[in-house]
């Protein structure tokens, strides 16, 4: 099964339970695994041929910032929905969203919720 990997995307957003989280907003990170058959871009070495990297990048960007959700479950299923919906070509995606700064009372290095989602 082939596999496209965007590790580590940070973006700034508004999410979280506490009205702070929503007024001053925070960093999150994003791993994405687009799971794909990217066999006829092996051979014609064609970026026409697999799923644009810059691309998702946007889409994940534009819909993870549009809203301001409570919990971060809801915002990886709102980048997994955009990302099957957006890319024909992708038939699951991996979604990873990390919270390195939460406000909680501990030494942690991130939260975060990881999803994984299959066209249907």
């Amino acid at each position: 099964m082939d596999k496209i990997i965007i590790n580590g995307l940070e973006i700034f957003a508004f999410h979280g339970v506490n009205p702070e989280e929503k007024e001053q907003g925070q960093s999150f990170v994003i791993d994405i695994i687009l799971y794909v058959n990217i066999n006829k871009a092996c051979r014609s070495d064609n970026v026409l041929d697999t799923v644009s990297y810059a691309k998702v990048i946007k889409t994940v960007t534009r819909v993870f910032t549009a809203e301001k959700y409570d919990l971060i479950e809801k915002c990886a299923q709102v980048v997994a929905d955009s990302v099957l919906s957006e890319y024909q070509d992708v038939f699951r995606v991996d979604i990873t969203v990390k919270k390195p700064n939460a406000p909680m009372n501990a030494k942690f290095n991130w939260v975060g919720v990881n999803i994984v989602r299959d066209r249907l």
